[in-house]
C-alpha cells in the first residue's frame, strides 16, 4: 500500500511506525502537518491508499478526510477524547490507559473505531517515558492492525455511538490547565509532587514556586524513608532546598522530599535544576550515601554481578552535557580498574544517548565554546571506553540513541539493542559534521559505503535494519527486565571461556589499527571540521536554537518526503489510480473487534 503519514512532528513514535510499514513491503511518505495548503498538496502528490496521523496537534482539513481514509492514532482507550489524554491519566493515577485508531471527523477524536489496544500503567512512569514506551509500543501494534484491515474488502470500522456506554473505558475530557499540575510546596504531599511533575513532563512542566520565582519543574523522583524536614514544619518548602546531586536539588514536602532534576524558566531552556537557580545550590552539601535510597537522584550507578561490573547510566532526554559525560567517564574509569572481565554500559529505557546537550550549550553565555567543551568530554568517554583492555565492553542500548549517543555504543566490543529501539546514526540534520571518533567505530562496522549512507541520507534505522548491516550485534527482548536479564546472560557469557582470547583479540586489533592510523588522528580530523561547525559557520546554531526552543520546521525534510522529491514515488502513483475510499456509511462490527487487545 502507498501510506502517507501525516504528523506533527517526525518524533520518535512516526519513525518507528516509518520503519515498521517499511519492513512489511509498504511504501511510505511523510509529511508535516505546518498548514491545510501543504497537506492537500502532500495528498495530491502522494495519492495514498491511507493517511495515518500517529502524532498530530492539528486538524485534518475536512476535504481531505471525508474523500480519503484517515486515520487518527489517539493516546487513550476507547471513549477517551481530549487533547491531554496522559496528563489525565496519570494524574488520576489510571493503572491501564490504551491507545486507539479512529477514522477522522468533523468532531475530534469521535469517529469510528478501527483498533484499539490497552496496556498496564507502570507506577510512577513519567508522561514522556509513558508515551514513548507503551503508548508508542501500543500504537505500533494498532497502525499494524489498522493497515491490515485497509486491505480487507467490505471493512467498516466501529461508531463509538454504537458501544454500549459500560464498554466505554475513557470520557471526554478537558484540556488539563496549569492549576491541575500545580505544586505548592507547603500543601502537597510527596506522592501529589511526583504525580504532578510525571504528568507535565516533557512539556509543560509543573508551575511552582522557588524561592519567588515562578518555574516549571521537570524529572522527579522520590526520597524514601526521609523524617519530615523542619522546613516543611514551618511552611517554608518553597525557599528551601536539602541537598544536591548530579544537577537534581531535593526540595522538601510537607512529608518529606523529592529530588528535582530539571527546571525552566519561561522563554528559556530546560536545564539541570543547578543550573537554573545556581546561588541556590552552590552552598547546599553534597547529597551521600548516608541518605535513605542512595540511588534516588543519581543519572550514573554501579553494581556488579560476579564477572560483570553493570553501570546503569540514565541522562535526561538522552542528553550529555559535560558534566554528564566526565561523570560517566569517571564510573567507566573506576570499573576499569575493577576486577572484573566485563563491563556493560546500560542506557535508560528511552534513551541511551543522544549526544551532546543542546539545551545547556543554548543557555551557556558563549555556547560555541560550550560545545566545544562538551565535544571534547563526549570524546574523552568515547576514547576510554574504545581503548579500554582490561575488559570486554558491552553497550546495552536500551532506548532510542541519536548522532553521537549511537557512535558512543559502537566503541563497544559488542552492542546489544533492545527490541524495537530506533538508532539516528547522523549528525547534519543538526548541522554538524560528528565526532565521537565515528570516522573509526562506524566504517569499521558497517563498511565505507553504508557509512556514508548512514551518515548523508539522515533517516532512522529500526533494530532489525541495524543488526542487518552490522550497526549492532545483538536485538534483545524488548520487555526491560527480560532485556536486562538477557543482557546479563550475554555479559556472563562473554566472561566465561574464551573471554582471554577475546580479550587478547581486542588488544592486538587496537595495536594494529593504531600503528595505521592513531586514533588521534581521527579525534583531530573530526575536530577540525567541528570546530567549523562551532565558531565559523551559523547553520550549527540556527537548527540548535530551532531544535531547543521547538521552532515550527519551515517544510518537510526531503528524505522522508517522498511524494515531493522521489521520482520512483511518482511513477508508481502515475501507474496505478487509488479506487474511493470515502466512507458514506459506517457499520457496527461484531464485539470482539472492539475487545482490546494487550499488547506484547
Amino acid at each position: 500500500m502507498r501510506i502517507l503519514l501525516l504528523t506533527s512532528a517526525f518524533n520518535g513514535l512516526t519513525q518507528r511506525a516509518w520503519i515498521e510499514l517499511r519492513r512489511s513491503g509498504h511504501r511510505v511518505t511523510v509529511e508535516l502537518a505546518l498548514s491545510p495548503e501543504a497537506i492537500r498538496d502532500a495528498v495530491r502528490l502522494s495519492d495514498p491508499h491511507l493517511i495515518i496521523c500517529p502524532f498530530l496537534r492539528e486538524r485534518v482539513p475536512d476535504d481531505i478526510w471525508t474523500t480519503r481514509r484517515t486515520i487518527i492514532i489517539h493516546p487513550g482507550p476507547v471513549g477517551d477524547r481530549g487533547p491531554s489524554s496522559l496528563d489525565w491519566a496519570i494524574l488520576e493515577g489510571a493503572s491501564t490507559w490504551g491507545v486507539t485508531a479512529l477514522q477522522a471527523l468533523a468532531e475530534m477524536d469521535a469517529g469510528p473505531i478501527w483498533s484499539t489496544r490497552e496496556f498496564a500503567v507502570p507506577p510512577g512512569i513519567s508522561k514522556s517515558a509513558l508515551y514513548n514506551g507503551p503508548v508508542t509500543d501500543a500504537a505500533v501494534a494498532v497502525i499494524h492492525d489498522v493497515v491490515d484491515k485497509a486491505q480487507v474488502v467490505g471493512f467498516l470500522p466501529t461508531p463509538l455511538d454504537s458501544i454500549p456506554a459500560h464498554r466505554l473505558r475513557g470520557r471526554l475530557r478537558p484540556s488539563t490547565r496549569a492549576d491541575d499540575r500545580r505544586i505548592d510546596w507547603d500543601i502537597d504531599t510527596t506522592s501529589d509532587v511526583l504525580r504532578k511533575v510525571a504528568a507535565s513532563d516533557g512539556s509543560p512542566g509543573a508551575p511552582c514556586l522557588l524561592f519567588g520565582e515562578q518555574l516549571r519543574a521537570f524529572d522527579a523522583s522520590p526520597v524514601v524513608a526521609l523524617p519530615v524536614p523542619a522546613q516543611a514544619r514551618n511552611g517554608e518548602c518553597e525557599n528551601t532546598l536539602l541537598s544536591r546531586r548530579d544537577g537534581a536539588v531535593l526540595v522538601p514536602t510537607v512529608d518529606g522530599a523529592v529530588w528535582i532534576g530539571h527546571l525552566r524558566r519561561a522563554g528559556q531552556p530546560k536545564l539541570p535544576a543547578n543550573l537554573v537557580i545556581p546561588d541556590h545550590v552552590q552552598p547546599l552539601p553534597a547529597a551521600t550515601s548516608e541518605i535513605p535510597d542512595p540511588d534516588a537522584g543519581r543519572d550514573v550507578r554501579y553494581h556488579r554481578h560476579g564477572p560483570v561490573g553493570w553501570i546503569s547510566f540514565d541522562f535526561y532526554n538522552g542528553a550529555m552535557s559535560t558534566e554528564h559525560c566526565r561523570r560517566l567517564l569517571a564510573a567507566f574509569t573506576w570499573a576499569s580498574q575493577q576486577d572484573t572481565h566485563v563491563i556493560v554500559l546500560r542506557g535508560g529505557n528511552t534513551f541511551f544517548s543522544n549526544g551532546i546537550h543542546l539545551n545547556v550549550i543554548e543557555a551557556a553565555d558563549r555556547p560555541a565554546t560550550a560545545a566545544w567543551v562538551n565535544i571534547d568530554a563526549m570524546d574523552d568517554l568515547c576514547q576510554a571506553v574504545i581503548t579500554c583492555t582490561n575488559q570486554l565492553v558491552v553497550a546495552g542500548v536500551s532506548g532510542n540513541a541519536g548522532a553521537g549517543g549511537v557512535m558512543f555504543a559502537l566503541g563497544a566490543d559488542l552492542v546489544a539493542a533492545r527490541t524495537g529501539v530506533v538508532l539516528n546514526p547522523h549528525y547534519d540534520n543538526m548541522g554538524l559534521y560528528g565526532s565521537e571518533y565515528w570516522t573509526y567505530t562506524l566504517p569499521r562496522r558497517v563498511g565505507k559505503d553504508v557509512a556514508t549512507a548512514l551518515t548523508t541520507d539522515c533517516l532512522p534505522v529500526g533494530d532489525a535494519e541495524a543488526a542487518d548491516m552490522g550497526l549492532v550485534d545483538r536485538v534483545l527482548p524488548h520487555d526491560p527486565q527480560d532485556y536486562d536479564n538477557a543482557l546479563l546472560a550475554l555479559a556472563d557469557e562473554l566472561a566465561g571461556a574464551g573471554w582471554q582470547e577475546a580479550l587478547d583479540a581486542k588488544t592486538s586489533r587496537l595495536a594494529a589499527d593504531e600503528a595505521e592510523i592513531p586514533l588521534e588522528v581521527y579525534r583531530t580530523r573530526e575536530l577540525s571540521r567541528m570546530a567549523v561547525n562551532f565558531f565559523t559557520e551559523n547553520r550549527h546554531a540556527d537548527l540548535r536554537r530551532a531544535f531547543v526552543f521547538k521552532e515550527k520546521a519551515a517544510a518537510t525534510p526531503q528524505n522522508i518526503a517522498l511524494h515531493r522529491h522521489s521520482v520512483a514515488w511518482r511513477v508508481d502513483v502515475q501507474a496505478s489510480s487509488v479506487p474511493d475510499t470515502s466512507i458514506t456509511t459506517i457499520g457496527a462490527q461484531s464485539p470482539e473487534i472492539l475487545t482490546p487487545a494487550p499488547t506484547t
